[in-house]
């Protein structure tokens, strides 16, 4: 059905309009913002207050009224801190958590004859397993340090609530239920341990929660701990209608609820009320296969676009792992204003704190105060900050540009869309290790990322994708194939990478006199870095070693020349990588991270380098785990949804190379960028 065809819908809460994704959540409608004669349908928050008013509208114009609520498996963050949901319930009938009236899950669990067979127990099971296995929660907050004292007894945890939560009154249940709840969870923790767990709107200091301090006496709070982490320490769970219950029984855990959740009723949990409407038996899988596959609908918020439970768990464990290792307090220096931006939302995390500090003595102030961690920037790295942080034995991270970067140059001042983060060096620094270095040493590569690398691979080759994705003539030179044709490409030569990379050899007139000097029947073809033909920073050859060469490529496309060529020869260029993705003979005059691993031709010894290393691994370390990525909106993503992002560009974006005046204002414009980065 074409977008035109579609009934119209009248989204009748203006906030849902901030839902990323929200037309993919509800594409059998084109959505409106005003009611019209012709409105089909009216979408509301749940059927709260606040919904009033499209309900009654929906009742009176006889169309239905479609509740929305989260999903099970909504996010790495809090909804109410602008967490875009993975999942959201569509329900006609009327709320899940409100067992006062039907709701089109309960109507599912309720009736599986018409919907659950074998293929769906089977695809429930595998996704329970996955659940257990990674410990994913609706919104995987937490931390996961957790000491728990001996306990002589069982360990029971209590589940508070927010006060005003829907679900309570929903769940025919009010302050007396966590007395009761309480109480009953005392009893049976006896002798061992009682734990307490707010909600994590309460933790933020957003909501208050229903539990009266006094019924807490003696009880081990765990309130921000991630659900991975306490779930496998726990023997039973009291609740009242918390959806924690639910993730709890999915973890195969004894529930005893005290209101009447969605879960509760069907022989699963033990139960403090009833309804007619419930009370027969339905094995997990019904409860998983009708909440997780039938009923929730999936939208990946870095595609936009449709997505399933399956594709959300993979979605969710990557912005997961991302948020835990930018968990913390990160006190930044070294940054230039234009960049901080850019930086802020690379580094968002639900989990951590960013802030930026002139000098060095203010970032370590900040950073011991708060147990944080101090993020330099590595090109720019003084040499008082290494010094500073260990004397008070505080964590440094080194940040620079990862290697698929922009469509732009840096210094035109186009926002980086990847960093890399690195908690023990920095990749282009030869003389020591890097968190790259040592993953590639290890080699412990998990298996599952090569087919990613693979992939991955092809994209880029296909696309013609580089760091800056400058653009450039495309058409195949007129070279001689007689002769071995060699890339040399120029670099800047301040270059930190140089600096700390190189030995005898460090400019560019130095690299192509040694390549003449081993290639002496060679084509050679010399193309100079893209800052330098810009005029933003220095490296050009001088007029006697420019007569070394047989070709200048600055024009062409960096991709056309790495195709046209047979070797690339550089000091420690990035287009090394991008040649030997391309199958290409690589040599190296310095010490790149993709060096000394068996797959260049290296002119320096690595004795660090001891493993032979493939180029899958070396694609699943270099661009899969080391960096971070964002889309050019600044929403957090992995390097396969930037790679199509920068295949297909904007086409309303001005991708001129900006010069003078422009330069200088798009520069103005980033140093001035205090926008917030989008939630997980």
């Amino acid at each position: 059905m074409s977008a035109d065809a579609r009934p119209p819908a009248w989204v009748s809460a203006p906030g849902l309009w901030r839902i990323r994704g929200l037309e993919a959540f509800v594409p059998e409608y084109r959505l409106q913002r005003l009611p019209s004669l012709g409105t089909r349908a009216v979408i509301g928050w749940g059927r709260k207050g606040t919904s009033w008013v499209g309900r009654t509208w929906a009742a009176r114009a006889g169309v239905p009224y479609l509740a929305l609520e989260d999903g099970f498996l909504r996010s790495i963050g809090l909804g109410e801190a602008g967490a875009a949901p993975h999942s959201l319930l569509i329900d006609d009938l009327g709320v899940h958590h409100d067992a006062r009236r039907p709701s089109r899950l309960e109507t599912l669990i309720r009736e599986p004859d018409g919907w659950f067979d074998s293929a769906m127990g089977t695809r429930a099971r595998a996704l329970i397993q996955t659940l257990r296995a990674t410990g994913l929660s609706k919104t995987s907050m937490g931390r996961l340090d957790l000491d728990l004292p001996p306990a002589s007894g069982p360990r029971i945890l209590i589940v508070d609530q927010t006060a005003g939560d829907a679900s309570i009154a929903g769940g025919l249940a009010d302050g007396d239920s966590f007395l009761a709840m309480a109480e009953a969870a005392r009893a049976a923790a006896d002798s061992g341990q009682l734990l307490v767990r707010r909600h994590p709107a309460t933790v933020a200091g957003l909501k208050p929660g229903c539990l009266p301090p006094e019924t807490l006496r003696g009880a081990i709070a765990v309130d921000d701990v991630a659900l991975d982490v306490l779930l496998p320490q726990v023997d039973a769970v009291f609740t009242v209608s918390s959806g924690l219950g639910f993730e709890a029984l999915v973890r195969g855990l004894p529930v005893h609820c005290f209101g009447l959740p969605f879960h509760a009723g069907w022989g699963l949990t033990t139960d403090s009320l009833s309804t007619p409407r419930r009370g027969v038996e339905r094995p997990l899988e019904v409860l998983v296969a009708a909440a997780l596959i039938v009923q929730a609908r999936y939208v990946d918020p870095v595609t936009e676009s449709p997505s399933t439970p399956e594709g959300a768990v993979s979605r969710l464990l990557q912005q997961r792992d991302r948020a835990r290792r930018l968990a913390g307090y990160s006190a930044c220096v070294g940054f230039s204003p234009a960049k901080r931006g850019a930086v802020r939302r690379l580094m968002n995390s639900p989990l951590g704190e960013t802030a930026f500090f002139a000098s060095t003595a203010a970032a370590v102030a900040a950073a011991r105060e708060r147990n944080g961690r101090l993020v330099v920037w590595a090109g720019k790295e003084s040499p008082e900050v290494a010094p500073a942080a260990e004397a008070v034995s505080l964590p440094l991270w080194r940040m620079e540009d990862g290697f698929l970067r922009s469509r732009g140059l840096g210094s035109d001042f186009n926002a980086a869309l990847s960093a890399v983060l690195d908690p023990t060096g920095i990749h282009f620094d030869g003389a020591r290790a890097s968190a790259l270095e040592d993953a590639l040493e290890a080699g412990q590569t998990p298996a599952p990322d090569l087919a990613r690398a693979r992939a991955l691979r092809q994209v880029l080759i296909e696309r013609g994708l580089s760091k800056y994705n400058l653009g450039g003539a495309t058409a195949p030179p007129d070279w001689p194939s007689d002769r071995p044709r060699v890339l040399i490409v120029g670099q800047v030569e301040n270059d930190r990478s140089i600096l700390l990379g190189c030995e005898d050899i460090r400019t560019n007139a130095g690299l192509v006199r040694a390549v003449r000097e081993r290639l002496p029947d060679a084509f050679l073809i010399y193309r100079d870095h893209p800052d330098t033909v810009a005029g933003n920073r220095p490296g050009r050859l001088d007029a006697d070693t420019a007569r070394l060469v047989d070709a200048r490529a600055d024009g062409l496309d960096i991709t056309a020349c790495l195709d046209a060529c047979d070797t690339l020869a550089t000091m420690t260029s990035l287009t090394g990588f991008e040649a030997l993705l391309r199958g290409k003979r690589v040599m190296t005059w310095g010490r790149p991270f993709y060096a000394g691993w068996s797959l260049t031709e290296d002119a320096l010894t690595f004795p660090r380098r001891t493993r032979r290393v493939d180029l899958d691994t070396l694609i699943v370390e270099a661009l899969i785990r080391y960096p971070l990525y964002v889309t050019p909106d600044g929403y957090p993503c992995e390097a396969e949804d930037l790679a199509r992002r920068l295949a297909n560009p904007d086409p309303s974006a001005d991708s001129r190379r900006p010069g003078g005046l422009r330069r200088w204002r798009r520069g103005l414009i980033a140093s001035l960028d205090r926008s917030d980065p989008p939630a997980y």
